[in-house]
């Protein structure tokens, strides 16, 4: 009888070694032929995917196969030579011809052995083949391709546990109205180039209404406006009446602070009747610790759920297809049980809106790597779950990974509907209270800016494209390494090896999959570019190419604002400041304290040449001064001033 062990070892390895060896190259060979044809296939139609990840990893496979046919096909060569050589007697010749056949044999077998290795590792490891600064697409936006990230640690209590619903984030005492009025504000004008609020969206609503074929005209009474929130909290249902309860989790949806502003801008400044206003995460149901606060000051607005709960608004389903997913069914997977056909009708009041507002929450995913607007608009369907879409994701439901670049992500699709991106006025990123996974309580992020703080952020752009990859790169600077022994745990979703696959293809149609085009209004014709994508240069300076001056892809502009709302360089005693630091024709500059003394303005470009001069030989007490440089041209200066005997200096780009 067979002892155990030899019994286990057979099983084990049931091939002996030669075998094993001649199997490998067996293995090997065919692997080689076929990530060779592979290739040739993918990137002679579109070169681009030669530095995709998915291509470098298969090319030490080609590589190795062409050296093996290269090595056996050069070593019969040598010695068809060596044996004519041989008949025509010349012995030296031969052997050189002979040695020169046994090398090719030699490179032949060893390198059919073991291909050479990849230099990736395909596991959780994030490689944009794009790299820094290299922006895709078509920069959309009053300013193209403009993101406003502001930022006030002031905004969020340090001290909050977020451990149960009196100590949640969605409290006042944990999230300040008042800072939050001021950053939302703040952003706004920044994003518009105005001066005031009530400027502020009369420009937003035109510049919307100019690229969807309306003309040039602000908001109309009587349409109607659809803010998404995001509400995942509720999606199982909120109890009847509507309460949050500890046992739903301290999970972070979007703060109510920052819906009661926007409801504050739209009917007090833009002249929007409370009736034709909806709010809600059509999917999900709305707690009460939102609409109480809302019904306050706006009884009148429409509350949506998606059950009767008293005072709420029940949101009214459609039956016709509003969305026509554009794998044509050869990735997503019919759920007839949720009522999906490769199609997804939406709400009517959604569906039927002049204008969306998209305010999700900025958070990793355990199934898209990331969650933001595209992936927000998964609770507006009118199905009982959107389990049917997550085929189109990253990782489908822990089944099996889906890394790299050029596959079909249903989040363009997303991103592309008439409905739903094609809607939207304004792109508001609620990251006050951040966090590494979408069923998690807020994180406090270690990086800087925030330095052990909540995220303490809101971001806001007019380019779908330009703010999610803003979001992300903020994620990926926070979560690069997982610590599941942190409470919350720290997860990295957001470094997956094609995260960011579905921003190329937003942004450039030449980077979709071969056998698909976007067109989820099935109207036959394919969406174009929908903004521009590109990475910062690096997590220190966190600068894009338009900041650098060096392309035409992202212009971020970042404030950092302390619990008065300015600046904290203003607060800061003798400081100065420049309002505001991307400008069209003037500058507005800015000081701590009022000048009563001459003022001497000074602008350099980059390289130190003075290009604008202006002397005030008296300024009665003021506190800022307005300065023309209207006749300079796009770029970035420098702007010096002296002024009480002091020097101040500052920057400013000019579109």
């Amino acid at each position: 009888m067979k002892p155990i062990s030899f019994i286990k070892r057979k099983m084990e390895n049931p091939f002996p070694k030669k075998q094993q060896n001649f199997l490998l190259k067996v293995v090997y060979s065919i692997t080689g032929f076929f990530a060779l044809v592979w290739i040739l296939l993918r990137v002679i139609p579109k070169p681009s995917r030669a530095n995709y990840p998915c291509i470098n990893a298969a090319f030490p496979f080609a590589s190795t196969f062409v050296l093996y046919v290269a090595g056996l096909a050069s070593s019969v060569l040598f010695f068809k030579k060596a044996g004519k050589k041989l008949k025509q007697h010349k012995w030296v010749l031969s052997v050189v011809f002979i040695l020169m056949a046994l090398v090719s044999v030699s490179v032949a077998m060893f390198n059919s052995n073991k291909p050479v290795s990849a230099n990736i590792t395909v596991e959780n490891a994030f490689d944009d083949p794009l790299g820094p600064n290299s922006p895709i697409g078509e920069a959309k936006g009053i300013f193209p391709g403009r993101v406003v990230w502001v930022h006030n640690p002031d905004a969020t209590n340090a001290n909050c546990t977020n451990r149960n619903k009196s100590d949640a984030y969605f409290n006042d005492k944990n999230t300040n109205q008042d800072i939050v009025n001021n950053m939302i504000s703040k952003g706004i004008k920044q994003l518009t180039g105005k001066e005031t609020i009530a400027e502020a969206w009369d420009v937003l609503f035109r510049y919307f209404n100019t690229n969807h074929g309306r003309g040039d005209v602000g908001y109309t009474e009587g349409e109607t406006i659809f803010i998404k929130i995001n509400a995942v909290t509720a999606w199982s249902g909120a109890t009847p009446d509507g309460e949050f309860s500890d046992w739903a989790g301290i999970e972070y949806d979007t703060s109510p602070q920052t819906i009661l502003t926007i409801l504050r801008h739209l009917v007090n400044d833009a002249g929007v009747s409370e009736s034709n206003i909806y709010v809600g995460d059509p999917m999900c149901d709305i707690w009460n610790h939102l609409y109480e606060k809302f019904y306050a000051e706006f009884p009148n607005v429409k509350y949506c759920s998606k059950r009767d709960i008293p005072g709420r608004y029940r949101i009214t389903k459609s039956t016709e297809p509003a969305i026509v997913y554009s794998d044509k069914g050869n990735v997503l997977s019919d759920e007839p049980s949720l009522g999906f056909y490769g199609s997804h009708s939406l709400f009517e009041e959604m569906r039927d809106a002049d204008y969306l507002i998209n305010i999700p929450t900025m958070k990793g995913h355990r199934w898209a790597g990331v969650t933001f607007f595209a992936k927000n608009h998964f609770g507006s369907n009118t199905a009982e779950g959107s389990w049917g879409l997550h085929k189109g994701l990253m990782n489908p439901d822990n089944n099996g990974m889906r890394y790299g670049y050029g596959l079909y992500r249903v989040l363009v699709d997303l991103m592309g509907s008439r409905y739903l991106g094609g809607k939207t006025m304004l792109y508001f990123m609620e990251g006050l209270w951040s966090t590494s996974y979408e069923h998690q309580p807020p994180q406090k992020f270690q990086s800087t800016p925030f330095n052990n703080h909540w995220s303490s952020s809101l971001l806001f752009s007019l380019d779908p494209v330009a703010i999610e990859s803003v979001c992300l790169d903020i994620l990926q600077k926070e979560f690069v390494t997982e610590d599941l022994d942190a409470d919350p745990p720290r997860y990295t979703y957001v470094q997956w090896d094609g995260v960011d696959d579905y921003l190329h293809q937003a942004a450039d149609p030449d980077r979709w999959p071969e056998d698909i085009e976007y067109d989820p209004d099935n109207t036959g014709e394919p969406i174009s570019s929908l903004g521009v994508h590109e990475h910062w240069n690096n997590p220190d300076d966190m600068k894009y190419s338009r900041n650098l001056g060096s392309g035409n892809g992202i212009e971020l502009v970042y404030l950092k604002q302390s619990a008065s709302g300015t600046p904290k360089d203003l607060i800061a005693g003798d400081g100065m400041i420049i309002i505001p630091n991307v400008i069209r024709n003037s500058a507005r500059l800015q000081f701590a304290r009022p000048v009563n003394t001459s003022l001497t303005v000074n602008v350099c470009n980059l390289k130190g040449e003075k290009v604008h001069a202006e002397f005030f030989s008296k300024v009665n007490n003021e506190k800022y001064r307005e300065i023309n440089l209207s006749h300079l041209p796009k770029g970035t200066y420098i702007v010096h001033a002296i002024v009480n005997g002091k020097k101040f200096r500052g920057k400013i780009v000019k579109e």
